[in-house]
């Protein structure tokens, strides 16, 4: 499998496709104005602390105060491991952790880092368990002294062989834990021992800030998304990195050359005329994941709505009409669907709760195949997710850990006109409720003549096929009604004036 990233950096944002065989698989964007939280450090103010929730809301300077659950305040803080995970599931204290209420109090300064981003009209998401991430290791400095291995590395043998070489390198006082990411896998000792050089400078850093830190103040900023590409996205598959500019592509190269020298030669320099993205057709492919719609090569075609609790995948056939009968015409659609949507949820980044419906199969032998294709489609995405099998009703249920905003929400902004229903109301239905409205006012004010301002359409509909119901309601009030088309009015704005 090849596989490329492209970076095409502005000074508005920074945008990253991954490529695969020509396709786009994923995509990534950081505006400078707004740049993800997640993986930040900062002197947090609590503003606070709810007991019924058992969470509390910290200050760390953003538009609205940033959540954290008692599950997420690390126990050694207090001397308590037990603070972790402090309630049960009924709410009540358990006896392994004390309650928030009398971990934190208001005003109080309190270290955290982000671990979701805001979400619509929820804050970001923290906890007091710092985290720090390099290439091949995830560093736990507060936590015990323990080594875990990334559960995308399945072989057993391979975990314990891990487990034990990275043991050697640390020294016996060693109190922070470490996550040996799936990259460490292929790493030589050199390269682990640099990584772990780094991460403990990062900490070092980070907690000789804290001790003269103001409240809300940032005392650690994970890497643009320019550089996480090499800290997080490139892999033995990935044959190049091209970038469009200069001045990222030089600071991309020395970054690599501290931290990741094997890729440093990955790394090219794009000056072509034409736009990078234009040339290898992701521009198109940005307009088609914020389409509704999404066309099957088949014929076939998904509808793909998301919502605030969850996002559902119809599948239908649409023009696809097989090769043998209506049974061997499903199948095929939807072993295609399944590929498709693995993809899509990529490149929109959807997360949360995910409901498809697959087009109703017969035989258990095709449901089983297709879950299949969907499970090996998506073993590929970098994010967490869980799949279930098929339901009672024929659905695939799945989760998919959602930690920043979806392209769609990226991208765009609810609309204005159908108050992000998605649909508007009729002509003749805004025609009727005119009228209504119409024959109420004539009930309370003594006009000399109402006048209706509204839409071209509704205009129109007034002036044809309704006219003799504008007609009618003004005998019926016995004022003269006139009509005005008002341009700048959409289709379900209208207004009466009183003449």
């Amino acid at each position: 499998m090849s596989e490329e990233i492209l970076i095409n950096v502005t000074s508005q944002e920074t945008r990253v496709a991954v490529i695969e065989n020509g396709v786009t698989q994923e995509l990534h964007i950081e505006r400078t104005s707004a740049r993800g939280l997640v993986g930040n450090v900062y002197m947090g103010k609590v503003v606070r602390v709810l007991p019924g929730m058992q969470s509390a809301f910290v200050d760390i300077a953003g538009d609205r105060a940033a959540f954290l659950h008692v599950a997420d305040i690390w126990g050694s803080r207090y001397g308590a491991r037990g603070a972790r995970g402090a309630r049960g599931a009924n709410g009540e204290a358990r006896e392994d952790g004390p309650p928030i209420e009398r971990l934190l109090s208001e005003g109080e300064k309190l270290m955290v880092q982000v671990v979701k981003d805001p979400l619509g009209t929820k804050g970001a998401r923290l906890t007091t368990q710092i985290s720090l991430a390099g290439r091949f290791l995830v560093y736990l400095p507060q936590d015990d002294a323990h080594i875990g291995i990334s559960q995308r590395i399945e072989d057993q043998e391979e975990r314990a062989s891990l487990r034990e070489k990275f043991q050697r390198m640390l020294p016996p006082e060693e109190k922070g834990g470490f996550i040996m990411r799936t990259m460490a896998e292929t790493a030589s000792d050199a390269e682990l021992a640099s990584d772990l050089a780094y991460l403990r400078k990062l900490w070092a850093g980070i907690q000789e800030r804290a001790i003269t830190a103001a409240p809300l103040m940032l005392l650690y900023q994970d890497l643009n998304l320019s550089m996480r590409v090499l800290r997080d996205f490139v892999g033995d598959e990935t044959s190049r990195i091209v970038i469009d500019t200069e001045a990222e592509y030089r600071a991309m190269k020395t970054f690599a050359r501290d931290y990741t020298p094997a890729n440093v030669e990955r790394i090219s320099h794009y000056q072509g005329e034409r736009p990078l993205f234009e040339l290898y057709g992701v521009e198109v492919e940005i307009e088609k994941a914020l389409a509704r719609r999404v066309d099957l090569k088949s014929g076939g075609y998904l509808i793909m709505d998301q919502t605030e609790a969850l996002t559902t995948v119809d599948v239908n056939t649409g023009g696809f009409v097989g090769g043998r009968n209506l049974d061997d015409t499903i199948f095929k659609t939807n072993l295609e669907a399944a590929q498709v949507v693995a993809r899509q949820l990529r490149l929109r980044n959807l997360g949360g709760i995910i409901i498809i419906d697959f087009i109703d199969m017969d035989t258990e032998e095709h449901r089983n195949a297709v879950l299949n294709e969907f499970r090996k489609a998506l073993a590929r995405d970098r994010t967490r997710m869980t799949i279930n099998g098929f339901t009672q009703l024929g659905l695939v249920e799945m989760t998919r850990k959602r930690t920043r905003e979806s392209l769609a929400h990226v991208l765009c902004e609810p609309c204005p006109v159908c108050q992000a229903r998605g649909e508007l109301k009729t002509a003749q239905t805004v025609c009727y409720q005119i009228l209504r409205e119409l024959d109420r006012e004539a009930r309370q004010f003594n006009a000399r003549e109402f006048r209706i301002l509204a839409s071209q359409q509704v205009i129109d509909l007034f002036l044809d096929e309704e006219s003799q119901s504008v007609a009618l309601l003004s005998d019926a009030i016995g004022k003269p009604v006139s009509l005005l088309v008002e341009s700048q009015y959409n289709q379900e704005q209208f207004d009466i004036v009183l003449m």
